[in-house]
């Protein structure tokens, strides 16, 4: 059984129906490979999934990107956030803190006007990412979008005071966000998704475009969400990924973009 139910409506302005701009595509297995910390492990598919949105938090909208990749954590698929760029600073350190959420300070641009979607993202002063497109119309609510779980992976760590290597205040451990979505509404996007070299955000060097990006408006229904600590990591494994995961850049090492995972 499907639905294919009418446009939300709500009032003048109001910004909790703006829809999420979500955008994947496939890349190579082995460049999500190299961006995840032991323990946790690729998917079965190497999807980049990457989400533009105006969603209120702490009573004022936030503008945000979302770059995620196909991953699992013992057995149970989900996907690893590699960062979360967010134009409200009052939100990072306390998320980085209480759940290891890897939220930086990002200028998103994200809008629609009559069919027509841009969005671009900028970080440090590089626009490393740029979406145009225009809207084809509605996309039925087929019965896998009308109640769906998903599990991402963020990661939980600090490192010692006294600066030792390998040696942790609080361990790595794996933060496991379940929630449990519907689909209010969607829409298909034909657009163009161009993605420019970043030192600080590589998305266009580390997650090369290797199928034709897929693009749709999605007003989700909010049905379930829990966060939880999981495993804790290897620490001396995790060690070279703690200036990697979050903070301000991906990947980074020492404060400054990583050499290694640049290498080809």
């Amino acid at each position: 059984m499907s639905q294919n139910p009418a446009a939300p409506m709500g009032k003048p302005g109001d910004i909790i129906n703006w829809p999420m701009l979500k955008i994947s595509y496939e890349t190579d297995p082995e460049c999500i490979a190299k961006l995840l910390p032991p323990g946790v492990e690729p998917g079965k598919n190497p999807t980049v999934k990457i989400i533009i949105y105006n969603f209120p938090v702490l009573n004022e909208p936030e503008y945000g990107v979302v770059v995620n990749v196909a991953a699992d954590v013992d057995g149970v698929e989900g996907e690893y956030t590699l960062g979360i760029g967010i134009d409200q600073e009052a939100a990072i350190a306390g998320s980085k803190e209480r759940w290891g959420q890897p939220k930086f300070f990002a200028e998103t641009k994200y809008y629609r006007i009559f069919d027509e979607v841009k969005a671009s993202v900028t970080h440090q002063g590089y626009t490393f990412l740029e979406f145009s497109g225009k809207v084809k119309g509605p996309v039925e609510i087929t019965e896998d979008l009308q109640d769906f779980e998903v599990n991402e992976w963020w990661v939980k760590y600090s490192r010692a005071v006294d600066m030792m290597p390998y040696k942790f205040d609080f361990p790595p451990h794996v933060v496991q966000v379940y929630s449990r979505y519907g689909t209010a509404y969607m829409e298909e996007v034909e657009g163009t998704l161009k993605l420019n070299e970043s030192p600080w955000d590589p998305v266009a060097q580390l997650l090369p475009v290797k199928s034709e990006p897929k693009a749709f408006l999605w007003t989700p229904t909010f049905k379930a969400r829990n966060i939880s600590l999981n495993k804790p990591l290897d620490p001396k494994g995790f060690w070279p990924f703690a200036d990697t995961i979050g903070s301000s850049m991906w990947p980074g090492e020492n404060g400054a973009p990583s050499k290694k995972l640049f290498k080809k």
